[in-house]
């Protein structure tokens, strides 16, 4: 029986007074799940030396995680990527022995000097040997970028306003052929989660979709730091949720236990 992941995806463009995105688009920021989609291999981005890197040479014996944001982005891609780290630190698996990372920005003025930053901040993080030749960060055009995006089914929108890019969190994991095995959402990674979709991906099997619960955090102001009154309400009715079904639990077992049966004299 395969098992049913419920998945947070979190939206985020950093927004102060003005925002120049609607509802409507960020109703289409998501990920569209492509189970068994092929990468194309014949993808040429550029890596953090500024090298060409055609997808198709790293394509072989190894899953590849694959993860699409931007280097500049204020906040949520460093928490995605943040993630990932503590879930691979919790994995016997190693990048460079059992699999690889593909991180790929999706801003085509992305610099190598920006992914070469990236590239040695998550390394340090990650702290283990032999990554490095197996851990890239990649830059692209925007034929490339809009290609890779719409094969995994990454919809972002782009906020002139405040210059930063509305998208979904989580990661691919690709086959080694570089087939759509899996998708691992959120930003907090589960590390059992990644394991099994990185031995799944390793066979080159394709799960089925998986549903998503979206969090819109379009209205997080960077300047104040707090959220706006949309987030706030979300999170204030889910709190209250959650402490009603707790109070349900507690008065049902103080129920069942008043209906026992009576002590024996």
């Amino acid at each position: 029986m395969k098992k049913v992941a419920v998945a947070l995806v979190l939206i985020c463009a950093f927004a102060g007074k003005t925002r120049a995105l609607t509802p409507g688009d960020l109703s289409r920021v998501t990920f569209e799940q492509h189970p068994g989609m092929q990468i194309s291999p014949d993808l040429v981005f550029r890596d953090q030396h500024d090298r060409p890197f055609r997808l198709g040479d790293h394509f072989g014996k190894q899953p590849t995680i694959l993860v699409l944001g931007y280097y500049r982005c204020p906040m949520l891609c460093s928490l995605i990527n943040d993630g990932l780290i503590h879930a691979l630190q919790e994995l016997p698996m190693n990048v460079g022995r059992d699999f690889q990372v593909i991180d790929v920005s999706v801003d085509p003025a992305e610099t190598a000097t920006a992914a070469a930053q990236k590239k040695s901040e998550y390394l340090r993080e990650y702290g283990r040997p032999d990554a490095a030749d197996s851990w890239n960060f990649l830059m692209g055009n925007e034929r490339s970028i809009t290609q890779l995006a719409d094969q995994a089914g990454f919809r972002y929108v782009y906020d002139p306003q405040i210059h930063q890019y509305a998208h979904p969190s989580g990661v691919i994991v690709l086959t080694p052929k570089g087939k759509i095995s899996r998708y691992v959402f959120g930003v907090r990674l589960d590390a059992r989660e990644l394991r099994d979709a990185l031995v799944a991906a390793k066979q080159e099997q394709s799960s089925s979709i998986i549903s998503q619960v979206f969090l819109l955090c379009y209205h997080y102001n960077p300047i104040t730091g707090r959220y706006g009154s949309l987030i706030m309400a979300i999170l204030r009715i889910a709190s209250l949720g959650f402490v009603a079904a707790i109070a349900w639990w507690v008065f049902s077992m103080a129920r069942r236990s008043a209906g026992g049966p009576a002590p024996i004299n």
